[in-house]
């Protein structure tokens, strides 16, 4: 769920990291617990080592903000976590995210209990929601989406159609777009516009590529209404893979989802410096997975395309490209 976070973090908090994701768009790592526990001070994260869908590079991030973007980043990670991540029960990982939003609320309050196991997350939230008035709405928007996410798998249910993915979308991937823009000092309408504009794209790309790690498990975010208008029906759809309904179903959320970042990415011409950089390569990034989920067709429901290294020459040329273009129109 939150695979679409972008992260940048100092180089060396980060090992085996490249300047544009390998596989998954991403990088295969998982999170050092133990260090977690050590973490006091919001100058001093620690190492991000999950896996990601998007770039983690150092050098495009403006140093003053690895910080409090990592403490974003672990406040999402770890909700995220406790809704998809292990064996529980669906009424164990609903208690945790509500003993969470309650962290969260008293960590909005300037307080966090020290005993707490996630001290270690929300005292340098507090800090940054202190330091840069974030707007903590945001917060609580991702753990609904986390919530939704435990009782739509519990209840075997999709989505109705496409104005419900959205929604949650909304929900689970927009707050951290306005969250960076936060940060970066953006607040215009037509700016936060896009970014909801970039962050569902990225959500929905996410969902198209993993298609074949959700749907054995109960999730399926498919449309109904898109399923049933070409008579396929949502707890049998990975079977129907290789079928020209399937190709269509699946080519119809590519498209809808191509026009939906074509149609929000000039957002990058605001962003300055680094940041911006930052934003060009993930948004090529996931152009270029939506480019192997469209060649996969509905076979995707069986496989998860994966960028690999010789994509690095394409993914260069459409971020170099999307500079030259915007030069031109000026």
């Amino acid at each position: 769920m939150t695979e679409w976070l972008v992260v940048y973090l100092s180089r060396e908090t980060l090992p085996n990291q490249s300047p544009f994701p390998i596989r998954n768009y991403g990088f295969t790592h998982h999170f050092h617990k133990a260090q977690s526990h050590h973490m006091t001070a919001l100058s001093s994260p620690p190492a991000i080592t999950h896996a990601e869908n998007f770039p983690v590079a150092s050098f495009l991030c403006p140093p003053a903000l690895r910080a409090p973007i990592a403490a974003i980043y672990h406040f999402a990670r770890t909700a995220d976590d406790m809704a998809d991540e292990g064996d529980a029960p669906a009424q164990q990982r609903l208690a945790d995210l509500s003993a969470y939003r309650e962290a969260l609320r008293l960590a909005s309050q300037g307080q966090v209990n020290p005993k707490s196991p996630w001290a270690w997350i929300f005292t340098p939230l507090a800090q940054t929601l202190q330091n840069f008035k974030l707007p903590v709405q945001l917060l609580y928007d991702l753990l609904d989406a986390f919530v939704q996410d435990v009782e739509k798998t519990r209840d075997a249910q999709g989505y109705a159609d496409t104005a419900e993915l959205l929604d949650y979308c909304r929900r689970s991937a927009n707050p951290v777009g306005r969250l960076l823009l936060h940060l970066y000092g953006i607040s215009e309408a037509a700016a936060l516009a896009q970014s909801d504009g970039i962050c569902t794209a990225l959500q929905r790309i996410n969902f198209l590529q993993d298609s074949s790690r959700d749907l054995p498990r109960g999730r399926n975010y498919f449309p109904h209404d898109a399923m049933h208008a070409v008579q396929l029906q949502p707890n049998t759809l990975q079977s129907f893979s290789g079928t020209s309904a399937a190709h269509a179903l699946v080519l119809q959320g590519c498209q809808a989802t191509r026009e939906q970042m074509q149609a929000s990415m000039a957002l990058v011409h605001r962003i300055p410096g680094r940041a911006g950089w930052e934003l060009r390569f993930v948004i090529q990034g996931a152009l270029r997975v939506l480019d192997k989920v469209e060649n996969l067709q509905s076979h995707v429901f069986k496989q998860c395309p994966c960028l690999r290294w010789w994509d690095t020459p394409t993914v260069l040329w459409r971020v170099l490209r999307m500079s030259v273009r915007a030069t031109i129109q000026r």
